[in-house]
């Protein structure tokens, strides 16, 4: 099954025209955030003037006052209503039109309000989905931290391509496995708190285990190895399952 990317996820930090048409020239759409208080504008769709060019920008969008229209959902928890509009708006830092979401929260007893802009360059991408692909850019930064951090991709040192491309893709593979084998042992040890840190002592206990088993001219009972390996495989853990 090929796997086909359509989205590209940006921080805030890249929420700009040049990021926007970086991602264009590769055939893709981005998904980024925009400023709070950033500068929209309706598309103007009055009558033509009669002279000079057609007028593009309308009226100035007001974050207090987004016209019920563009109202998609209205939820309530606690104390907290939250209110998401999408529609289709023009920036003058922007060379096209942007698919705008934009979550408007407020407290019902201060009536203290704030909200987030999300944006898209794709004009046809439904806000429910705009808002969760922005989301899993958290997921992104977490599986980098944990590569850099557990799993060796700060630490090699290859420059050509071939093992470059190695050394990246077991990084992330290891990220991807770690995460698999760390919900089972949460899940068969009811221990939630299970983590990298708790995994990666556990298979080094086991393989110091194996190695001095090795060493014996007569291996031991298996079920006194069994409890060998479970209080070594604890050492130098932190939660140990």
């Amino acid at each position: 099954m090929d796997l086909c990317v359509v989205y590209v996820v940006l921080d805030g930090a890249f929420g700009d025209n040049d990021a926007m048409q970086m991602v264009r020239q590769c055939d893709r759409h981005l998904i980024s955030k925009l400023k709070h208080n950033s500068a929209l504008y309706f598309p103007y769709e009055g009558p033509y003037a009669g002279r000079g060019p057609r007028r593009k920008y309308g009226d100035k969008i007001d974050y207090d006052h987004i016209p019920e229209e563009y109202l998609k959902e209205t939820t309530f928890e606690d104390e907290i209503q939250t209110d998401i509009y999408q529609m289709t708006m023009l920036h003058r830092l922007f060379a096209q039109p942007l698919n705008v979401v934009v979550i408007v929260k407020t407290n019902l007893v201060t009536q203290a309000k704030a909200h987030v802009v999300l944006f898209s360059s794709d004009l046809e991408l439904d806000y429910d989905k705009l808002i969760d692909y922005y989301k899993l850019r958290f997921q992104i930064e977490f599986n980098f931290r944990d590569a850099k951090q557990y799993w060796g991709l700060e630490d090699f040192m290859n420059i050509k391509q071939t093992p470059l491309y190695n050394a990246v893709n077991l990084s992330f593979f290891m990220v991807n496995l770690s995460q698999v084998l760390i919900q089972q042992i949460r899940t068969d040890t009811d221990n939630p708190d299970f983590s990298v840190t708790d995994l990666k002592a556990h298979f080094r206990g086991l393989k110091y285990v194996n190695e001095t088993l090795k060493l014996l001219q007569e291996k031991p009972d298996p079920i006194l190895i069994q409890h060998i390996s479970t209080e070594i495989a604890k050492l130098g853990s932190i939660n140990a399952a």
